[in-house]
């Protein structure tokens, strides 16, 4: 028997051993890495995940700075305008995944092979301190423009977009809704009442609900989630230029676990794949699959605005660069 339980425990170490690591760059929320990670580990034995999280435009920058030397062997859960820039750049393999066609096509790259394929959406929001913009006399926007008029000075936080994938869907939502030139003088506008730049898209809303800014420049889930959990704020989604950003994913050109990261691409496009996103996702790829998200409009994906993603990769340095000249002076020091 003693024998039998130690070539029992030898196989199940050698099975341990033979598991290999994928390492997946991912600006996912931090709740959903261990719940993703978990559901995929179960399904597809033999392959973990290491996590590496960060601001989308920090992710975006490390893999444009690894492109000789790659480290990732994915990136899940990163806008696909900046996905698009990395594909431009040569940063990402094209890989058809067997569960491709039932993603439609504009929750994917229109190259064949696609170089990344969608899994849901995070949608542009605004999140209202209803106790704080009581006592200082501050209304609740409807509007964007409403968030430049004079009442609300010093009021607002919005992430920064050379870090954050919210700040810049904002951007390039306000440059595509308004038009370039409206846009801009928009933001002008705005800046004078930004208290603060984050380099988190999470954090404007978790600022909102503490009371600490009457008015964060959010997104729907982060927006949803502070409001489950009991803050006295209400979701404002704008009618007009309500920008919004796939989570994508793509396999990283050199991927040290080639045969591994495939395996992770074909659950991250299967049914199980689509099914565990659309179970916090107001806006999935697979429509099929998803469920009403508590504190979000069941309407949420009818209201998004037209989002040229090819326009805002193309144009991302341009109008960063443009941003930043502009308004940088209000963010915060980075880490």
């Amino acid at each position: 028997m003693r024998i039998i339980a130690s070539v029992l425990v030898s196989l199940a170490f050698i099975g341990a051993a033979a598991a290999e690591e994928v390492v997946v760059y991912t600006s996912y929320e931090k709740e959903d890495l261990g719940p993703y990670k978990a559901t995929f580990e179960k399904d597809v034995p033999g392959v973990t995940i290491r996590w590496v999280h960060d601001a989308n435009g920090v992710i975006t920058a490390r893999l444009l700075a690894e492109k000789a030397n790659p480290r990732a062997d994915a990136v899940w859960g990163v806008a696909a305008s900046s996905l698009g820039q990395l594909a431009d750049a040569d940063v990402l393999l094209p890989y058809s995944p067997p569960g491709l066609a039932q993603v439609p096509a504009k929750f994917r790259d229109p190259t064949v092979p696609p170089r990344w394929f969608g899994n849901s959406a995070w949608v542009a929001a605004i999140v209202y301190n209803e106790v704080e913009g009581k006592k200082l006399g501050i209304p609740k926007p409807e509007s964007w423009e409403d968030l430049a008029k004079p009442v609300y000075k010093g009021k607002v936080v919005m992430p920064h977009p050379l870090s954050s994938g919210t700040g810049f869907l904002d951007v390039s939502a306000w440059l595509q809704g308004m038009g370039e030139e409206a846009g801009w003088k928009f933001m002008d506008a705005l800046h004078e009442n930004i208290w603060r730049y984050t380099h988190s898209g999470s954090q404007p809303a978790t600022l909102a609900a503490r009371g600490e800014a009457v008015v964060g420049i959010a997104f729907d889930l982060r927006a949803a989630r502070e409001l489950a959990q009991g803050a006295p704020v209400s979701i404002v989604f704008p009618k007009k230029a309500l920008g919004w950003e796939m989570n994508a994913f793509a396999v990283v050109k050199g991927a040290p676990h080639p045969d591994a990261v495939k395996k992770l691409a074909d659950w991250a496009a299967s049914d199980a794949g689509m099914r565990m996103y659309a179970e916090s996702r107001a806006v999935a790829a697979r429509p099929e699959f998803s469920k009403p998200i508590k504190n979000l409009p069941d309407n949420l994906a009818s209201l998004l605005m037209d989002n040229d993603f090819a326009w805002a990769a193309r144009n991302r340095e341009r109008i960063l660069a443009e941003w930043a000249k502009r308004y940088d002076n209000k963010a915060d020091p980075k880490k």
